[in-house]
């Protein structure tokens, strides 16, 4: 049986925080609820590898109700609260009156803003009231039933209210996992049917015409609704939730049109959303729409127009029919014309004209995502472009040495600031590169697009390691003298007055070497490290020491002398190369490196080959913090064979 408890300020859920706890922060968009099912599974996965006592009850079936628990309970938070989500995951070990549990608890920062529920199983909103497990008789069609679902898989569930703090939780019992009170010895057939009608409920009609609808409940919808929408960089994700949004609440069915990005008056829409009420419909829908795309004509402003139901006979409905409106508006931002909603009610042949005016807000803010959405794909579309021409489109291949690369940049929308590069030179022998520039985005650009052909010629033109370090920190000097005197002149010609400095100083970390294949097997390594992490050479025998002297960043001396150091790389040993995207990953006030981080994940690596050197230390740095990295990563593995 459910038992909704509410908890006020002072008292305690359960028992007190134990041993093991995981934490972490969801995003308040639509992808929090994924990330929450991930970050769950990986919590029991742990403590199941660990050996605690009360994870030898844990199961499939605990892992997937869990899930399913937290996706419910964040996706009420995120959509109802719209502000971030914090998840605990809560192992308690058995008592002499309680089994073990796993205890989940999904908190929002909008304490004010309701827990959305439903009625109870007999309809009585007083007694839903009664249980405090809800503040209001909502119905299910336009909240969905998350919190029963909840209610149905869990041994106990409550909130707790905090100063700017709202906490649903919920305990799952481990041991003797049967969610279900029906004997089990009933079909799984009739247990699967009974569990989808609890995840997918048929859909009623939202009480969307009443007047605390179209007065306080319409702010509360657009306010949610813009939180949504804001979050969404990309333009078919905008429309899926926009139908979303609008089916039930405010229309059964609507279809969401976009326009190309770059096409003329001959362009054709593309369909890009279908949503209705009853699933078993959205097909038809679909293939009715498909027949006639919606274009609305540009002397038609942002409100509504009344076109014919899709399918419906052109003199319209017959009088034993119900009627039925529909209703298209253009989706404009920044006067521009990117699409059309088009949507329909039945059993009505007028939406009242406070209705009209909430969509019609509402179509107004999906421009400014969809808007946004295209904004932030030109920008993402341009930055890989750029990224491809500033890094080579092939590693040359070094006979007698296997090489291993993995560049990752922090954000897909901004060029990074990390380069790479492995070449042929004269004299039978390869260089290899891997460099930092300061910061990230067209100033980074500007350096890693000097640096790399600068440091082709340098080597080609048979310089050593330690004398093209020279020569390239003379050039980014000579040419940030340069941008010093064109903005001088700048400044002169406003008449003498500053000018905002949004230069960046151009340094840059630099670790650049040569191999040299040796005769008896093995190659003669020579590397030089300018402010860059320091390479590290791993031994067969587990061995691992740094393989340069750390030296002056390029870019800020010019009187600095850079040397080398060489040795020779013998067959089963491997060179690990990284950016400070590796060394430098946090995890709170720990960095990977602390303590020789990386030299002791690297001497774990012993017999591995380069791809698997490569794959287990990507590995570590991502799993040595919860949060994905925050800066570039970029390694490079170089094995003698």
């Amino acid at each position: 049986m459910q038992r909704d408890i509410v908890q006020r300020p002072g008292n305690t859920v359960g028992h007190a925080d134990a041993r093991p706890v995981a934490r972490t922060s969801l995003p308040g968009n639509l992808l929090a609820p994924s990330a929450g099912r991930r970050f769950v599974g990986a919590a029991l996965t742990e403590w199941s590898g660990l050996g605690l006592p009360a994870a030898v009850g844990f199961s499939e079936r605990l892992a997937d109700d869990a899930a399913v628990v937290v996706s419910e309970l964040v996706t009420n938070a995120v959509v109802h609260a719209g502000t971030n989500v914090e998840l605990l995951c809560r192992l308690e070990e058995a008592t002499e009156d309680e089994a073990a549990a796993l205890v989940l608890e999904v908190s929002d920062h909008h304490p004010a803003r309701a827990v959305r529920s439903e009625r109870t199983e007999d309809g009585d909103p007083a007694d839903a009231a009664e249980s405090g497990a809800t503040t209001g008789s909502v119905d299910p069609a336009e909240y969905g039933r998350g919190l029963q679902l909840v209610g149905t898989l869990a041994e106990r569930w409550g909130i707790t209210y905090r100063t700017g703090l709202k906490t649903v939780w919920a305990r799952l019992p481990v041991d003797d996992w049967n969610p279900f009170p029906e004997p089990s010895t009933e079909p799984g057939f009739q247990q699967g049917l009974r569990a989808a009608e609890l995840l997918a409920p048929s859909a009623r009609r939202a009480l969307r015409d009443g007047g605390d609808w179209a007065g306080r409940g319409a702010l509360s919808f657009l306010a949610e609704a813009s939180d949504l929408l804001a979050g969404q960089l990309d333009e078919d994700i905008v429309a899926a939730l926009a139908g979303q949004l609008l089916v039930p609440r405010l229309a059964d069915w609507c279809a969401i049109w976009l326009e190309p990005e770059n096409g003329g008056p001959a362009a054709v829409p593309r369909l890009a959303s279908v949503w209705h009420r009853d699933e078993a419909e959205t097909g038809q829908l679909r293939t009715l729409l498909e027949q006639d795309p919606i274009r609305l004509p540009e002397r038609v402003g942002t409100g509504p127009v009344s076109l014919p139901w899709p399918g419906g006979e052109e003199d319209g409905e017959k009088a034993d029919e119900p009627p039925e409106s529909a209703l298209a508006y253009r989706i404009t931002s920044g006067g521009r014309t990117l699409g059309a909603v088009f949507l329909g009610r039945e059993g009505t042949a007028r939406v009242p004209d406070e209705v009209t005016a909430l969509i019609e807000d509402f179509v107004r803010r999906v421009g400014l995502a969809v808007g946004a959405a295209r904004a932030y794909t030109r920008q993402a579309t341009i930055s890989r472009i750029l990224q491809r021409a500033l890094l080579p489109g092939k590693v040359a291949d070094i006979p007698g040495v296997t090489s291993s690369l993995v560049y990752e940049p922090s954000d897909d929308g901004v060029v990074g600031g990390d380069f790479y590069d492995i070449f042929p030179c004269p004299g039978d022998r390869w260089c290899f590169v891997l460099g930092d520039v300061q910061g990230s985005g067209p100033e980074a650009a500007v350096v890693t697009g000097l640096a790399r052909p600068w440091l082709r010629l340098l080597a080609r033109e048979g310089f050593g390691v330690g004398e093209v370090l020279d020569r390239l920190n003379r050039l980014l000097l000579d040419d940030a003298m340069e941008a010093a005197e064109a903005a001088a002149l700048m400044v002169a010609a406003a008449g003498g007055q500053q000018t905002a400095d949004t230069g960046q100083s151009r340094f840059l970390s630099l670790l650049y070497g040569e191999l040299v294949p040796l005769p008896d097997g093995g190659v003669r390594c020579t590397v030089a490290s300018a402010g860059h992490p320091l390479p590290l050479l791993l031994r067969p025998d587990s061995s691992v020491r740094p393989a340069a002297e750390p030296q002056m960043l390029l870019g800020i001396f010019d009187d600095v002398a850079y040397e080398s150091q060489s040795f020779d790389l013998a067959p089963g040993d491997s060179l690990l190369c990284v950016t400070d995207g590796v060394t430098e990953r946090r995890s709170g006030a720990l960095m990977f490196d602390d303590g020789d981080g990386l030299a002791r994940a690297l001497a774990d690596c012993a017999g591995l080959s380069a791809d698997g050197i490569a794959d287990r230390i990507k590995r570590a740095v991502h799993e040595f913090a919860e949060r994905p990295p925050d800066d570039d990563l970029a390694l490079l593995v170089l094995q003698a064979g």
